[in-house]
């Protein structure tokens, strides 16, 4: 078993400002961009794409919002325990890393997607991926 990555919060250099977030899924991934001075998300339309296909709006959302870093939600089961899509979001924060050459973080993402339908979002995807980049956000102080 392994545990969930330490909060990021003590290695992201006090110059990152920006940054974009991904609730990745292997049919929608969810994306949502922040500030660290104001300290929240806002959705961005969800990516409908599997696979390599997904890279290409990805692109387009990084050129469109010119991050500082990405941000990567990682489930793991309530005990902190690794699943396999647990092992598929940290290869996609690897494939985001390698392709694009910006720094990612992962972020523990338990019960995001729970909340996010639980606040009645339209679209849980982003809601999900708002919630863990103000998640993420809030380590930062």
């Amino acid at each position: 078993m392994s545990a969930p990555a330490p909060s990021a919060s003590a290695a992201v250099p006090a110059h990152f400002q920006t940054f974009l977030a991904f609730d990745f899924g292997l049919r929608r991934t969810g994306v949502a961009f922040g500030t660290r001075m104001l300290g929240t998300a806002s959705p961005r339309p969800t990516i409908q794409a599997e696979g390599d296909a997904r890279f290409a709006p990805v692109a387009r959302a990084i050129a469109e919002w010119q991050p500082d870093a990405l941000v990567v939600g990682v489930p793991y089961h309530p005990d902190g325990a690794n699943h396999d899509n647990t092992r598929r979001a940290q290869r996609f924060a690897r494939q985001l890393r390698g392709r694009f050459g910006l720094p990612v973080y992962e972020v523990d993402e338990r019960y995001s997607t729970t909340e996010a339908l639980a606040a009645n979002a339209r679209d849980a995807d982003a809601a999900s991926a708002c919630i863990i980049l103000e998640q993420f956000l809030r380590s930062l102080s």
